[in-house]
């Protein structure tokens, strides 16, 4: 009953009060990104959601577009100035996100989605994080989100997916925001995010 129902009526309400709430920060932060990082404001792309079904991904816009000699991108820790940085602590790059759970696409609490070109590295068992909607936050992202293997990362996805329930999704809510203030495992070890997962 609450995997399947009262899950999606709790992402909608929460996610369209804190849209609502929220929207004097919205508007301070597209103009901030604007002036310091240019546009578009906002960051889109495609990631795989429940089922493996493609959507597109909303964030703010926290890295530059700077680009080698040859014109390829530069590495993400040079193109991520010290306005990108603290966007990223504080977790603020992701409020866009509500609207994806707003839509349908995510939920609150959830194997955080990534990237499309992943998605044939998996193996059987780190397939399953895709039998649930991803999400704003996930068990993962509280115990050492970017700071942790990608094997352990996908051995608490599963978990997840196994376990969830309503108590499961307070406790992960409220040591979001306890990781959050401290902002912990932001970034790996050897990357300014993290590094690419290869299967």
């Amino acid at each position: 009953m609450y995997r399947n129902c009262i899950k999606r009526l709790l992402d909608i309400i929460i996610s369209l009060c804190g849209i609502i709430v929220l929207s004097p920060v919205y508007l301070v932060l597209a103009i901030l990104v604007r002036v310091k990082l240019g546009s578009p404001v906002l960051f889109k792309q495609e990631r795989p959601g429940k089922d493996e079904k493609i959507f597109k991904l909303y964030k703010f816009r926290s890295m530059t577009d700077a680009k080698d000699e040859n014109g390829n991108l530069l590495p993400d820790e040079d193109r991520l100035p010290a306005f990108g940085k603290k966007l990223r602590s504080t977790s603020l790059d992701e409020l866009p996100e509500l609207f994806n759970i707003l839509k349908g696409d995510m939920s609150i609490i959830g194997p955080r989605p990534l990237l499309v070109r992943y998605l044939p590295r998996y193996n059987e068992f780190q397939k399953h994080r895709h039998d649930v909607r991803p999400g704003l936050t996930g068990l993962a992202q509280t115990h050492g989100r970017n700071a942790i293997t990608w094997e352990k990362k996908f051995e608490y996805d599963v978990e997840y997916v196994n376990n969830l329930s309503f108590s499961l999704d307070v406790k992960i809510f409220l040591e979001t925001v306890r990781a959050v203030l401290k902002r912990e495992g932001i970034s790996s070890e050897t990357s300014a995010t993290m590094e690419e997962f290869m299967g």
